[in-house]
């Protein structure tokens, strides 16, 4: 039997102090990186039970149980907790809001401490290795010199394998759900979409909307929705909604009339409450340049590693699609790393890794366990 997690709370770190900085793969500098994260279970007395989860690109550090003071499960609460694949009551588990990011870890509307001001803008732009530097960083200062396992889905799994090919001894087991080693040219095609959409808001000011006290609220929300059509299913939207509408017979409108219509409409308007326009456009901008296996270094550091691989893609997931897990498959075997790779059936689209589809947990609970 599984149980939930009860109330967790999201806790803040400040990393890479005066004199530390962090210093990006372009150059740049950033001080007291500040980071949001959260931890369930308790680290063993050696240190060696703990897995971290790395989230989506709009995700947060609340991946599960209920934080105070809200009623929203966290993004990931059927995959973390008690008897669930990721067994709080056998492992420590850490989950943490990603550099770039609006909800809690420094990103673009955070304070530069060297103005005072928001960095908006002029926030530089990130490698995933400045993610999993971050990480790491907050990993150590937890007393966790090495990982059980490491965990994530889409971008989340693209962390993964970055950080393996960063530090190749301090992840035993590596979960990449759902995800690409080197975008495809639609993917990258979507995101300039997107992002052309919020620039274009002619409240996006250029970036530094908040200072004129507006946001891109249009933008955003066309970018959200586009995106949404993506994580799912041509099926499961056919399914959900057909071709039903508020109009009979001959009635017709301009104004959203379609169920799939409205449901969009909805999915737009609630992200914009939880996100920010500049992280998603950083964010998005830094999956287009993810490529580890371009970089000379990437085979040094795999031919060191022990890391295991458990690798899944899910057959109706046409973002990030099987064929681009098993690319990555083959470019990790290459290098000798162990993987164990398996396509799954969903009808859900690209969301699967979000939900219990046949197989899926089981799956992930013998890897971990």
């Amino acid at each position: 039997m599984t149980h939930p997690l009860g109330y967790v709370e999201t806790q803040r770190a400040v990393l890479f102090a005066e004199g530390d900085p962090l210093r990006l793969r372009s150059g740049a500098e950033l001080h007291d990186v500040e980071v949001a994260y959260e931890t369930y279970g308790e680290l063993s007395p050696t240190g060696d039970n703990a897995i971290f989860v790395c989230h989506a690109l709009t995700g947060d550090a609340h991946a599960a149980g209920l934080r105070m003071g809200e009623k929203r499960r966290g993004w990931w609460d059927n995959m973390i907790g008690r008897g669930k694949p990721i067994d709080t009551d056998r492992f420590f588990v850490i989950s943490a809001n990603l550099l770039g990011g609006c909800s809690g870890t420094t990103g673009p509307q955070s304070n530069d401490p060297a103005t005072g001001r928001a960095y908006g803008p002029d926030f530089p732009l990130l490698h995933m290795s400045d993610v999993v530097a971050v990480h790491r960083r907050l990993v150590a200062s937890l007393g966790v010199q090495r990982l059980y396992a490491a965990v994530g889905g889409s971008l989340g799994g693209m962390q993964v394998l970055q950080w393996v090919c960063d530090a190749p001894e301090q992840i035993e087991r590596a979960v990449v759900i759902a995800a690409s080693s080197q975008l495809s040219t639609e993917n990258i095609a979507f995101s300039t979409v997107a992002r052309q959409a919020i620039m274009g808001d002619p409240d996006y000011r250029e970036g530094r909307y908040r200072e004129h006290g507006v946001r891109p609220d249009q933008g955003m929300k066309v970018a959200r929705m586009m995106a949404h059509i993506t994580y799912v299913s041509p099926e499961a939207l056919a399914t959900k909604f057909g071709r039903r509408r508020t109009t009979v017979g001959e009635q017709m409108e301009m104004a959203p009339d379609f169920e799939v219509e409205h449901y969009l409409q909805h999915q737009g308007d609630a992200f914009l409450g939880r996100f920010d326009a500049l992280s998603y456009l950083a964010l998005s901008r830094l999956l287009d340049y993810f490529d580890p296996f371009a970089d000379a270094a990437t085979a040094e550091a795999l031919a060191r590693t022990s890391t295991r691989f458990q690798v899944t893609s899910f057959d109706s997931d046409w973002r990030f699609s099987t064929a681009q897990s098993q690319r990555m498959v083959e470019q990790l075997r290459a290098h000798g790393v162990a993987v164990d790779f398996a396509e799954l059936s969903s009808p859900h689209g690209h969301d699967s890794f979000l939900l219990e589809s046949p197989g899926y947990h089981d799956r992930v609970r013998s890897f971990v366990g």
